[in-house]
């Protein structure tokens, strides 16, 4: 009886202690959502992700409490805003046509293409362009750990992993894979992407680093997205 006592009061504790991450996280995706989206609920998703994160948590396994639970949290996060069903079709066939056109063009040119080519190849111009990742950037999230993971793209892995015998071999060649990818996005992109999810700074203060405004933060980041999209496509197949 009292060692489910003690354990109780150290779980207790564990999540008063994370609370704070839990907050940190929201207010971190927050930045990249429509104003429909309240930090409230993510903060609420995000804390049953906490709690089932002080559950099921094993330290034998190597990994700080705080690694493993901020996995967590960003999936319950994640998993909540999908759930909501607020994007429109118009930004998911806009996401596909993007990655298509990024894809057909480093084919042809052999080389990163810039986004004056992108606009140019779907017969837009520059500013619909630029619009158009503005809209998809606020209307899909795509998530980037430690090592460059994206918790979207990973699911493209997913889908034929489950059931294989050897999942956890292809999972560590799709993350070097990806990895990859991201070595060798443009300087400019894969410096936000570094920033944001690895220095976890908002779209704003990546604006001052880069001296420029906030909205062309966030076009060069869903540009960078889909250029990885469109790099990884052979792990949809």
């Amino acid at each position: 009886m009292l060692k489910v006592h003690t354990y109780s009061v150290d779980k207790s504790a564990l999540l008063e202690r994370h609370t704070v991450l839990v907050k940190r996280i929201a207010y971190h995706l927050l930045a990249r959502l429509p104003a429909s989206v309240l930090v409230d609920d993510l903060v609420q998703s995000g804390m049953i992700g906490l709690f089932e994160a002080a559950n099921n948590f094993d330290n034998s396994k190597g990994a700080s409490f705080e690694t493993f639970a901020g996995i967590r949290i960003r999936g319950a996060m994640l998993d909540e805003i999908r759930r909501g069903d607020w994007v429109p079709r118009s930004v998911h066939k806009n996401s596909r046509m993007i990655s298509e056109a990024i894809k057909s063009l480093e084919a042809q040119y052999g080389r990163d293409v810039t986004d004056v080519e992108v606009a140019e190849k779907l017969e837009i111009s520059i500013n619909e362009y630029h619009q158009i990742l503005n809209d998809v950037s606020s209307g899909k999230i795509l998530g980037l750990d430690d090592l460059g993971v994206s918790d979207d793209v990973i699911e493209i892995a997913h889908s034929h992993q489950q059931d294989e015998p050897y999942a956890n071999i292809e999972q560590s060649f799709f993350k070097k894979s990806l990895a990859e990818c991201i070595s060798s996005l443009p300087e400019r992109e894969a410096l936000v992407l570094s920033l944001y999810y690895d220095e976890e700074l908002n779209l704003r203060e990546i604006g001052q680093v880069l001296d420029v405004s906030e909205s062309r933060v966030s076009q060069i980041h869903s540009q960078a997205m889909h250029r990885l999209k469109a790099r990884m496509q052979s792990w949809q197949n």
